[in-house]
């Protein structure tokens, strides 16, 4: 820094100064003064406020401020990034020139800026990459001056040049997992080489594996975790086992899921008594086969959950398990643990116990099959379908009955059904989306979620009453903040949204999703409600569950494809096997912590990609009805344009350019206003479209309005 900057700098730190100011105060020549001020504009050194020169965010003095804050950077783009605080505080903006070329995932110290450009705001420059981040997924391109190039995934505008050495047979437009090989202090200098080959970007399925790659995502099993899974290579249960359960095969038990599915962990029964019903829920015993200490174990924890997208699942369990031994397969005998319910005639739960048993399904139920027993049409003939279920066909009508009775518990209670909009995506031998189905749930898809529902809250009510160490699945009331502008924003739309207290009231949340359920208005209304809730999450601390209205709740029925059923399993065991509370707070404390932390954060990294995956595979097929005209509803408004959903929940953007002649007016969040010829658009209205554009890379995809 010259010494006209250090006076600059040192003057402006005093007060705010104009540059007729600075002159004054420095007794400077006016033109060297403006072209030095300039300069430290351009590199950040000062900001301009109200007509006057201050620090800039490149010039961090905050004595209130820690040296630095570790970091991790979450967000990069061309000219800025975003770091969030490890210590949960909240997030950072990071100007371009202040990255020093961090990436995404990269463990980094921040400054603090002690001026940043937006008042109140954080804003900070990287001081330090602690930890780096090598590897990543991206797209091959050109860089400015035509050399290969590689642009990372969530990273637009941001290119690295390719080594030419690994390079070989990498063409435009493929995507590639490639590693960091030279870093430098500025994103351009950085120089990548590609160590994976996955095909072109046009193609969902190859950048489906390029999201894995570059997150890391663990898809094979290690040896030793296979050499334990071979094990159970067509295994049968253990007769010894069995003799010391409570032998359940006499029962007619099923099982109900979708037709594809091949990992089954929960089947039901029931029985109509004289004063109500007894309900029993078995689930796949899993925790007798994967034990503490164990390889199986250690890499289910570090998985924590299977994913599911398209048309494939990544296991948290071999399928030795997840598919053989430990899947509630029709006709074969299988371990469990039930969680047998006695329930009055009201469908509340009188009493509950959990025993170790042994159980076979009577038939694999299908959902679409269920619905079509449960609600025949008029014409269609259910021969077969009554042959198939004849076992269990009595137990159909109680089931729907009992059903019905939580039903209007679950309404009393105020429990939030938010209508989620879930796609199913169809595929071609070839792995290519041909389809996309608005996934609709039928009456036994609901039955069995209340079913599960019961035997979760039992669970935790177990662990609580029993004083144990636990892993509860929690849902915190949402932040008054965020429910003071989602009042705001419902009340734009018309709707009476007015809430007696700053934090509403399951109730009242629950009229507003059922007055717009099926209107025009639903989408947004609904998708505003759920993403101004707090995200549920795994705790070792019975927290309750703000959106089902419950005081007790876990995750019991899902031990094959989530850690935290399989963890309370296996405190659950020891509590039948009548371990003392302190014995219990003993060995599984600190497991019910880790296990909770990490469930979470895993139950995060999973959902995005499944999300992110879900983008790509329809852009895919948009991309195959490029010029086609839809009519969808108007889903989200921003300065820059609106988002419209497609009746098979395909959202696109419409830029606000095509819309508005004249400068857009964006009001309340909830429409939006062209002043020139006096057009308008609101959230829920319809909107004819077609489709312009579609990046299966991106997963984004392009609308162009269509006036009517």
């Amino acid at each position: 820094m010259t010494p006209l900057q250090k006076s600059i700098l040192n003057a402006v730190k005093r007060r705010p100064m104009t540059l007729r100011e600075l002159q004054n105060n420095l007794q400077v020549d006016n033109s060297r003064l403006r072209t030095t001020v300039s300069a430290m504009v351009a590199t950040g050194e000062l900001s301009m406020r109200n007509g006057t020169y201050v620090p800039g965010f490149a010039t961090y003095e905050n004595a209130a401020a820690p040296n630095t804050i570790p970091c991790t950077l979450v967000k990069l783009a061309a000219r800025f990034g975003f770091a969030s605080r490890d210590d949960g505080e909240g997030d950072i903006f990071i100007p371009g020139r202040a990255l020093h070329g961090a990436m995404p995932n990269d463990k980094i110290n921040v400054k603090l800026f002690d001026h940043p450009r937006v008042e109140g705001s954080s804003e900070g420059e990287v001081v330090e990459v602690t930890v780096p981040n090598n590897r990543f997924a991206g797209t091959v391109c050109l860089s400015e001056d035509g050399r290969m190039a590689v642009e990372p995934d969530g990273c637009r505008d941001v290119k690295f040049l390719l080594a030419k050495q690994g390079s070989e047979g990498v063409h435009l437009g493929d995507k590639v997992g490639f590693l960091i090989t030279h870093r430098g202090n500025r994103h351009s200098d950085h120089r990548a080489a590609v160590v994976e080959k996955f095909g072109s970007s046009d193609y969902a399925s190859e950048c489906a594996k390029a999201i894995l790659y570059g997150r890391s995502v663990r898809q094979e099993f290690p040896p030793e975790v296979l050499e334990e899974a071979h094990a159970y290579d067509n295994a049968t249960i253990d007769p010894a086992e069995a003799a010391k359960r409570l032998d359940l095969r006499g029962i007619p038990i099923f099982t109900i899921d979708s037709a594809e599915t091949k990992d089954i962990d929960d089947a039901i029964s029931l029985q109509k008594l004289d004063d109500g019903y007894e309900l029993g829920v078995h689930i796949a015993d899993v925790s007798h086969y994967v034990r503490p200490g164990s390889a199986l174990n250690e890499e289910a924890f570090e998985r924590a959950t299977s994913i599911y997208y398209a048309d494939k699942v990544i296991p948290m369990l071999p399928t030795q398990l997840s598919n053989g031994i430990c899947s509630l397969n029709e006709g074969e005998d299988r371990l469990a643990f039930s969680c047998l319910m006695r329930l009055d005639e009201n469908g509340e739960i009188r009493s509950y116990k959990f025993v170790k048993s042994v159980i076979c399904s009577r038939v694999k139920g299908v959902y679409k099959e269920i619905n079509a027993l449960l609600e025949p049409e008029e014409g269609v003939d259910l021969t077969d379908l009554k042959t198939k279920y004849e076992a269990v066909l009595d137990q159909l009508p109680t089931m729907d009955e009992l059903y019905r009775k939580r039903l209007v518990l679950r309404k009393a209670r105020g429990a939030m059904d938010i209508e989620s909009n879930e796609a199913k995506l169809v595929m071609d031998e070839n792995g290519r989306c041909i389809d996309i189905v608005k996934r609709d749930r039928g009456t036994s898809e609901c039955m069995i979620e209340e079913f599960m529902l019961l035997a979760n809250q039992c669970a935790a009510n177990a662990g609580r009453t029993n004083k144990a160490p636990f892993v509860y699945r929690v849902h915190e009331a949402p932040d008054a903040e965020k429910m003071e502008k989602l009042s705001a924003t419902l009340l734009a739309c018309g709707l009476n949204a007015k809430f007696k207290n700053p934090i509403p009231t399951q109730l009242e949340l629950a009229a507003l999703l059922d007055e717009t359920r099926g209107q025009p208005i639903q989408i947004p209304v609904h998708t505003g409600i759920l993403r101004s809730m707090q995200k549920a999450r795994y705790a070792p601390q019975p927290l309750g569950h703000y959106g089902l209205v419950l005081a007790d709740y876990a995750h019991f029925t899902s031990p094959i494809r989530r850690y935290p059923d399989l963890a309370i399993h296996r405190i659950l065991t020891e509590m039948l096997n009548g371990v003392s509370a302190s014995q219990l707070q003993r060995d599984f404390n600190e497991f019910a912590q880790q296990a909770s932390e990490k469930s979470s954060k895993q139950e995060v990294a999973a959902v995005r990609i499944e999300r992110d995956v879900e983008d790509l595979y329809k852009a895919e097929y948009m991309h195959n009805h490029l010029g086609e005209v839809y009519t969808g509803t108007v889903a989200g408004i921003t300065p820059r344009g609106v988002f419209v959903e497609l009746d098979n929940t395909v959202e696109g953007f419409v830029p606000a350019a095509q819309l508005c002649k004249g400068e857009p007016q964006v009001i309340d969040g909830v429409s939006m206003l062209d002043p020139l010829t006096g057009k308008s658009w609101m959230l829920g209205s319809s909107m004819k479209i077609q489709v312009a554009a579609a990046d299966v890379a991106l997963g984004r995809i392009d609308f162009e309005y269509m006036v009517e």
